[in-house]
Protein backbone atom coordinates (compact mmCIF):
# COMPACT_ATOMS: atom_id res chain seq x y z
CA UNK A 1 0.00 0.00 0.00
CA UNK A 2 1.64 3.22 -0.72
CA UNK A 3 2.15 6.26 1.32
CA UNK A 4 -0.61 9.22 0.96
CA UNK A 5 0.89 12.84 1.85
CA UNK A 6 -1.54 14.09 4.24
CA UNK A 7 -2.66 16.90 6.35
CA UNK A 8 -3.86 17.62 10.19
CA UNK A 9 -5.29 21.18 10.39
CA UNK A 10 -5.44 22.82 13.48
CA UNK A 11 -6.56 26.24 15.51
CA UNK A 12 -3.13 28.59 15.27
CA UNK A 13 -1.60 27.90 18.39
CA UNK A 14 -2.31 23.65 18.70
CA UNK A 15 -0.04 22.50 16.02
CA UNK A 16 2.71 21.53 18.23
CA UNK A 17 -0.26 19.65 20.51
CA UNK A 18 -1.16 18.05 17.25
CA UNK A 19 2.23 16.75 15.85
CA UNK A 20 2.78 15.13 19.22
CA UNK A 21 -0.94 12.99 19.21
CA UNK A 22 0.79 11.71 15.67
CA UNK A 23 3.74 10.83 17.44
CA UNK A 24 1.95 9.17 20.41
CA UNK A 25 0.08 6.88 17.31
CA UNK A 26 3.48 6.15 16.01
CA UNK A 27 3.74 8.07 13.05
CA UNK A 28 7.32 10.07 11.76
CA UNK A 29 8.56 12.09 9.49
CA UNK A 30 5.89 14.98 10.55
CA UNK A 31 6.54 18.68 9.38
CA UNK A 32 4.49 21.83 11.02
CA UNK A 33 3.89 24.52 9.37
CA UNK A 34 1.25 27.71 10.71
CA UNK A 35 -1.93 25.76 11.07
CA UNK A 36 -1.22 22.57 9.62
CA UNK A 37 0.93 19.46 10.66
CA UNK A 38 1.63 17.57 7.55
CA UNK A 39 2.72 13.51 7.82
CA UNK A 40 2.25 10.23 5.66
CA UNK A 41 0.45 7.55 6.06
CA UNK A 42 -1.97 4.68 4.22
CA UNK A 43 -5.78 4.62 3.34
CA UNK A 44 -6.10 2.93 6.72
CA UNK A 45 -4.52 5.97 8.43
CA UNK A 46 -7.51 8.41 7.15
CA UNK A 47 -9.66 6.36 9.54
CA UNK A 48 -7.35 6.06 12.45
CA UNK A 49 -6.34 9.54 12.28
CA UNK A 50 -10.13 10.72 11.63
CA UNK A 51 -11.61 8.61 14.80
CA UNK A 52 -8.09 9.58 16.96
CA UNK A 53 -6.59 13.43 16.56
CA UNK A 54 -8.00 14.88 19.45
CA UNK A 55 -6.90 18.55 18.63
CA UNK A 56 -7.09 18.71 14.63
CA UNK A 57 -9.53 20.45 13.26
CA UNK A 58 -9.94 18.04 9.45
CA UNK A 59 -7.65 15.02 7.63
CA UNK A 60 -6.72 16.24 4.50
CA UNK A 61 -5.44 14.16 2.02
CA UNK A 62 -2.68 16.23 -0.38
CA UNK A 63 -2.98 15.70 -3.75
CA UNK A 64 -0.31 18.41 -5.27
CA UNK A 65 1.58 21.76 -4.53
CA UNK A 66 2.89 23.68 -7.26
CA UNK A 67 3.72 27.35 -7.78
CA UNK A 68 0.82 29.55 -9.51
CA UNK A 69 1.41 33.17 -10.70
CA UNK A 70 -1.32 32.70 -13.29
CA UNK A 71 -4.64 30.90 -13.98
CA UNK A 72 -3.23 28.77 -17.45
CA UNK A 73 -0.71 27.62 -14.28
CA UNK A 74 -3.12 27.07 -11.69
CA UNK A 75 -5.62 25.08 -14.77
CA UNK A 76 -2.10 22.99 -15.92
CA UNK A 77 -1.23 22.03 -12.37
CA UNK A 78 -4.61 21.16 -11.56
CA UNK A 79 -5.49 19.12 -14.18
CA UNK A 80 -1.86 17.35 -13.97
CA UNK A 81 -2.98 16.14 -10.31
CA UNK A 82 -4.48 12.29 -10.28
CA UNK A 83 -7.98 13.11 -9.30
CA UNK A 84 -9.27 10.22 -10.73
CA UNK A 85 -7.77 7.80 -8.33
CA UNK A 86 -9.63 9.87 -5.55
CA UNK A 87 -12.75 10.52 -7.30
CA UNK A 88 -15.09 8.54 -9.02
CA UNK A 89 -17.87 8.88 -11.95
CA UNK A 90 -20.59 9.74 -9.64
CA UNK A 91 -18.49 11.88 -7.19
CA UNK A 92 -19.62 15.15 -5.54
CA UNK A 93 -16.77 17.14 -5.62
CA UNK A 94 -17.19 20.33 -3.93
CA UNK A 95 -14.49 23.17 -4.58
CA UNK A 96 -13.58 25.35 -1.86
CA UNK A 97 -10.76 28.26 -2.00
CA UNK A 98 -8.57 30.64 -0.34
CA UNK A 99 -5.56 33.35 -1.27
CA UNK A 100 -3.15 34.39 1.23
CA UNK A 101 -0.19 36.95 -0.07
CA UNK A 102 -0.49 35.62 -3.84
CA UNK A 103 -0.90 37.38 -7.46
CA UNK A 104 -4.26 35.02 -8.02
CA UNK A 105 -6.13 36.80 -5.12
CA UNK A 106 -9.70 36.26 -6.87
CA UNK A 107 -10.68 33.17 -4.49
CA UNK A 108 -14.50 32.60 -6.53
CA UNK A 109 -12.03 32.35 -10.06
CA UNK A 110 -9.51 30.32 -8.60
CA UNK A 111 -12.15 27.98 -7.21
CA UNK A 112 -13.72 28.13 -10.88
CA UNK A 113 -10.34 26.69 -12.65
CA UNK A 114 -9.97 24.16 -10.34
CA UNK A 115 -13.09 22.54 -10.70
CA UNK A 116 -12.88 22.92 -14.38
CA UNK A 117 -9.41 21.65 -14.40
CA UNK A 118 -10.42 18.47 -12.63
CA UNK A 119 -13.40 17.78 -14.62
CA UNK A 120 -11.06 17.94 -17.59
CA UNK A 121 -8.76 15.24 -15.64
CA UNK A 122 -11.63 13.42 -15.04
CA UNK A 123 -13.10 12.82 -18.47
CA UNK A 124 -9.67 11.67 -19.13
CA UNK A 125 -10.71 8.62 -17.27
CA UNK A 126 -14.56 8.67 -17.64
CA UNK A 127 -15.81 8.98 -21.02
CA UNK A 128 -18.78 11.39 -20.17
CA UNK A 129 -19.68 14.97 -21.32
CA UNK A 130 -21.37 15.58 -17.74
CA UNK A 131 -20.57 14.65 -14.32
CA UNK A 132 -24.30 14.02 -12.35
CA UNK A 133 -22.29 14.54 -8.61
CA UNK A 134 -24.86 12.05 -7.23
CA UNK A 135 -22.60 9.99 -5.12
CA UNK A 136 -19.96 10.66 -2.09
CA UNK A 137 -18.78 14.02 -1.05
CA UNK A 138 -15.09 15.37 -1.74
CA UNK A 139 -14.34 18.28 -0.65
CA UNK A 140 -11.74 20.09 -2.56
CA UNK A 141 -9.79 23.26 -1.51
CA UNK A 142 -7.22 25.18 -3.48
CA UNK A 143 -5.45 26.70 -1.03
CA UNK A 144 -2.99 29.80 -2.89
CA UNK A 145 -0.10 30.85 -0.13
CA UNK A 146 2.55 33.46 -1.59
CA UNK A 147 1.88 32.16 -4.87
CA UNK A 148 1.90 28.13 -4.06
CA UNK A 149 -0.97 26.48 -4.69
CA UNK A 150 -2.25 23.88 -2.41
CA UNK A 151 -4.78 21.31 -3.57
CA UNK A 152 -6.12 18.99 -0.97
CA UNK A 153 -9.33 16.93 -0.58
CA UNK A 154 -10.94 16.94 2.68
CA UNK A 155 -11.67 13.30 4.22
CA UNK A 156 -12.74 14.35 7.35
CA UNK A 157 -16.98 16.04 6.30
CA UNK A 158 -17.79 17.87 9.44
CA UNK A 159 -14.93 19.45 11.49
CA UNK A 160 -13.08 16.60 13.75
CA UNK A 161 -14.53 19.28 17.01
CA UNK A 162 -17.72 18.28 16.28
CA UNK A 163 -17.74 14.63 18.56
CA UNK A 164 -21.17 13.89 18.44
CA UNK A 165 -21.38 14.07 21.98
CA UNK A 166 -22.79 17.73 22.32
CA UNK A 167 -26.11 17.92 21.56
CA UNK A 168 -26.74 21.08 24.00
CA UNK A 169 -24.55 23.77 24.12
CA UNK A 170 -24.18 26.65 25.95
CA UNK A 171 -24.07 30.35 25.22
CA UNK A 172 -20.66 30.24 24.82
CA UNK A 173 -19.17 27.15 24.05
CA UNK A 174 -15.67 26.38 23.43
CA UNK A 175 -14.37 24.05 21.12
CA UNK A 176 -13.94 20.56 21.93
CA UNK A 177 -10.59 20.72 20.52
CA UNK A 178 -9.25 23.63 22.20
CA UNK A 179 -10.61 22.15 25.53
CA UNK A 180 -8.36 18.66 24.67
CA UNK A 181 -5.52 20.87 24.18
CA UNK A 182 -6.23 22.49 27.03
CA UNK A 183 -5.90 19.61 29.15
CA UNK A 184 -2.70 17.76 27.16
CA UNK A 185 -0.82 20.39 27.99
CA UNK A 186 -1.46 20.71 31.16
CA UNK A 187 -0.44 18.65 34.34
CA UNK A 188 -3.43 16.35 34.54
CA UNK A 189 -4.06 12.45 34.31
CA UNK A 190 -6.51 10.44 35.31
CA UNK A 191 -4.90 10.04 38.87
CA UNK A 192 -5.50 13.37 40.12
CA UNK A 193 -8.56 15.38 40.79
CA UNK A 194 -9.72 17.54 38.01
CA UNK A 195 -12.04 20.57 38.94
CA UNK A 196 -13.65 23.04 36.44
CA UNK A 197 -15.66 25.73 37.97
CA UNK A 198 -17.43 27.29 35.29
CA UNK A 199 -17.72 23.94 33.00
CA UNK A 200 -20.84 25.68 31.09
CA UNK A 201 -22.21 22.64 28.90
CA UNK A 202 -18.93 20.57 29.86
CA UNK A 203 -16.65 20.16 27.44
CA UNK A 204 -13.47 20.50 29.40
CA UNK A 205 -14.57 17.74 31.53
CA UNK A 206 -15.83 15.95 29.35
CA UNK A 207 -13.21 15.49 27.43
CA UNK A 208 -10.67 14.69 30.21
CA UNK A 209 -13.33 11.90 30.96
CA UNK A 210 -12.54 10.55 27.51
CA UNK A 211 -8.65 11.49 27.76
CA UNK A 212 -8.80 9.48 31.24
CA UNK A 213 -10.69 6.77 29.81
CA UNK A 214 -8.74 6.35 26.08
CA UNK A 215 -11.85 7.05 23.96
CA UNK A 216 -11.51 7.99 20.76
CA UNK A 217 -12.93 11.01 20.04
CA UNK A 218 -14.17 10.71 16.57
CA UNK A 219 -16.09 6.88 17.77
CA UNK A 220 -19.49 8.42 17.86
CA UNK A 221 -19.25 10.32 14.54
CA UNK A 222 -19.17 9.32 10.55
CA UNK A 223 -17.28 10.75 7.75
CA UNK A 224 -17.22 11.95 4.30
CA UNK A 225 -14.16 9.06 3.66
CA UNK A 226 -16.37 6.20 5.13
CA UNK A 227 -18.39 6.43 1.46
CA UNK A 228 -15.23 6.86 -0.45
CA UNK A 229 -14.93 3.53 -2.96
CA UNK A 230 -11.32 3.74 -2.77
CA UNK A 231 -11.19 3.50 1.47
CA UNK A 232 -12.02 -0.17 2.13
CA UNK A 233 -14.91 -0.27 4.69
CA UNK A 234 -12.42 -2.84 6.60
CA UNK A 235 -10.25 0.06 7.23
CA UNK A 236 -12.92 1.74 9.17
CA UNK A 237 -13.92 -1.40 10.73
CA UNK A 238 -10.88 -2.17 12.06
CA UNK A 239 -10.14 1.11 12.96
CA UNK A 240 -12.98 1.11 15.37
CA UNK A 241 -12.29 -2.05 16.82
CA UNK A 242 -8.85 -1.06 17.77
CA UNK A 243 -10.03 2.04 19.63
CA UNK A 244 -12.72 -0.02 21.30
CA UNK A 245 -10.11 -2.04 22.69
CA UNK A 246 -8.57 0.52 24.09
CA UNK A 247 -10.89 2.14 26.00
CA UNK A 248 -10.05 2.10 29.88
CA UNK A 249 -13.27 0.90 32.05
CA UNK A 250 -11.55 -0.27 34.99
CA UNK A 251 -9.72 3.55 36.21
CA UNK A 252 -11.83 5.53 38.77
CA UNK A 253 -11.84 9.37 37.55
CA UNK A 254 -12.05 11.95 40.07
CA UNK A 255 -13.47 14.82 37.71
CA UNK A 256 -15.94 17.64 39.28
CA UNK A 257 -17.19 20.44 37.28
CA UNK A 258 -19.82 23.17 38.88
CA UNK A 259 -21.66 26.29 37.24
CA UNK A 260 -24.04 28.56 38.44
CA UNK A 261 -26.31 28.11 35.91
CA UNK A 262 -28.74 25.25 36.12
CA UNK A 263 -29.37 24.82 32.85
CA UNK A 264 -25.75 24.67 32.18
CA UNK A 265 -25.40 22.06 34.05
CA UNK A 266 -28.53 19.79 32.95
CA UNK A 267 -26.42 20.11 29.39
CA UNK A 268 -23.45 19.64 30.86
CA UNK A 269 -25.22 16.73 32.36
CA UNK A 270 -26.83 15.27 29.19
CA UNK A 271 -23.74 15.70 26.97
CA UNK A 272 -21.86 13.44 29.50
CA UNK A 273 -24.71 10.87 29.46
CA UNK A 274 -24.42 10.40 25.75
CA UNK A 275 -21.08 9.19 25.65
CA UNK A 276 -22.00 6.77 29.42
CA UNK A 277 -19.41 9.48 31.10
CA UNK A 278 -22.23 10.57 33.91
CA UNK A 279 -20.44 8.23 37.01
CA UNK A 280 -17.19 9.66 36.28
CA UNK A 281 -17.90 13.47 36.17
CA UNK A 282 -19.95 14.92 39.02
CA UNK A 283 -21.39 17.82 38.05
CA UNK A 284 -22.76 19.87 40.36
CA UNK A 285 -24.72 23.99 40.74
CA UNK A 286 -22.58 26.30 42.80
CA UNK A 287 -20.94 29.44 42.28
CA UNK A 288 -17.66 28.96 42.10
CA UNK A 289 -16.74 30.83 45.21
CA UNK A 290 -18.82 28.45 47.54
CA UNK A 291 -17.24 24.99 46.23
CA UNK A 292 -15.65 23.31 48.93
CA UNK A 293 -12.08 22.17 48.23
CA UNK A 294 -11.29 19.03 50.18
CA UNK A 295 -8.03 17.54 48.10
CA UNK A 296 -4.41 18.47 48.81
CA UNK A 297 -3.21 18.13 45.39
CA UNK A 298 -5.49 18.70 42.44
CA UNK A 299 -5.59 20.66 38.76
CA UNK A 300 -8.07 23.17 37.89
CA UNK A 301 -8.89 23.63 33.85
CA UNK A 302 -11.46 26.19 33.20
CA UNK A 303 -12.71 28.78 30.60
CA UNK A 304 -14.41 31.53 32.81
CA UNK A 305 -16.97 34.44 30.90
CA UNK A 306 -14.91 36.84 28.57
CA UNK A 307 -17.11 40.00 28.85
CA UNK A 308 -17.12 40.43 25.30
CA UNK A 309 -20.19 42.16 25.20
CA UNK A 310 -20.51 46.12 26.59
CA UNK A 311 -21.03 46.22 30.02
CA UNK A 312 -19.81 43.18 31.16
CA UNK A 313 -16.11 44.11 32.18
CA UNK A 314 -16.47 45.39 35.56
CA UNK A 315 -18.70 42.72 36.41
CA UNK A 316 -16.30 39.64 34.75
CA UNK A 317 -12.72 41.33 36.47
CA UNK A 318 -14.61 41.21 39.56
CA UNK A 319 -15.11 37.81 38.82
CA UNK A 320 -11.62 37.01 38.36
CA UNK A 321 -10.66 39.02 41.41
CA UNK A 322 -12.82 36.52 43.31
CA UNK A 323 -11.48 33.41 41.21
CA UNK A 324 -7.74 34.27 42.32
CA UNK A 325 -8.99 35.46 46.23
CA UNK A 326 -10.48 31.42 46.35
CA UNK A 327 -8.44 29.38 44.11
CA UNK A 328 -5.01 31.15 43.94
CA UNK A 329 -3.97 30.67 47.83
CA UNK A 330 -3.91 26.92 46.58
CA UNK A 331 -0.26 26.53 46.41
CA UNK A 332 -0.37 22.66 45.88
CA UNK A 333 -2.68 22.79 42.44
CA UNK A 334 -2.44 23.26 39.53
CA UNK A 335 -3.95 26.06 37.56
CA UNK A 336 -5.05 26.71 33.53
CA UNK A 337 -7.48 29.56 32.91
CA UNK A 338 -8.51 30.62 29.33
CA UNK A 339 -9.35 33.65 28.78
CA UNK A 340 -9.71 36.67 26.37
CA UNK A 341 -9.27 39.29 28.74
CA UNK A 342 -5.67 40.78 28.41
CA UNK A 343 -5.55 42.23 32.22
CA UNK A 344 -5.75 38.65 33.59
CA UNK A 345 -2.69 38.05 35.10
CA UNK A 346 -2.78 41.54 37.11
CA UNK A 347 -6.65 40.74 37.93
CA UNK A 348 -5.27 37.03 39.43
CA UNK A 349 -2.35 39.28 41.28
CA UNK A 350 0.41 37.13 39.93
CA UNK A 351 2.13 36.74 36.23
CA UNK A 352 1.90 32.77 35.03
CA UNK A 353 4.30 30.35 34.78
CA UNK A 354 3.13 29.94 30.89
CA UNK A 355 1.31 31.87 28.85
CA UNK A 356 0.27 30.35 25.19
CA UNK A 357 -1.67 32.28 22.77
CA UNK A 358 -4.78 30.84 20.82
CA UNK A 359 -7.94 30.63 19.60
CA UNK A 360 -11.67 29.95 20.55
CA UNK A 361 -13.12 30.02 17.38
CA UNK A 362 -12.25 33.18 15.82
CA UNK A 363 -12.01 34.76 19.52
CA UNK A 364 -8.18 35.47 20.98
CA UNK A 365 -7.16 34.04 24.25
CA UNK A 366 -4.32 33.42 26.41
CA UNK A 367 -3.94 29.84 27.98
CA UNK A 368 -2.17 31.15 31.37
CA UNK A 369 -0.86 27.98 33.41
CA UNK A 370 0.49 28.19 37.03
CA UNK A 371 2.24 25.25 37.60
CA UNK A 372 1.78 23.68 41.68
CA UNK A 373 4.12 21.25 42.90
CA UNK A 374 3.36 17.07 41.71
CA UNK A 375 2.01 15.06 44.26
CA UNK A 376 4.04 12.55 46.07
CA UNK A 377 3.59 8.95 45.02
CA UNK A 378 1.37 6.59 46.68
CA UNK A 379 3.08 4.85 49.37
CA UNK A 380 5.39 7.86 49.93
CA UNK A 381 7.88 6.67 47.36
Amino acid sequence: MSLIDMIATTSFGLEAVARRELEDLGYEDIRVENGRVNFSGTEKDIARTNLWLRTADRILVKLGEFKALSFEELFEGTKALAWEEWIPKDGNFIVQGRSVNSKLYSISDCQSIVEKAIVERLKTKYPVDWFDKTGPRYKVEVSLLKDIATLTIDTSGEGLHKRGYRERAGDAPIKETLAAAMILLSYWNKDRTLLDPFCGSGTIPIEAAMIGRKIAPGLDRSFDAEKWPRIKEKYWQDARTEAFAKIDHKSKLDILACDIDRRSILRARDNAANLGLEEDIAFFMKDMRQVDIQDEYGVIITNPPYGERIGEKEEIHQLYKDFAKKYGKLDTWSIYVVTSEKKFENLYGRRADRRRKLYNGRIEVNYYQYYGPRPPRKGGK
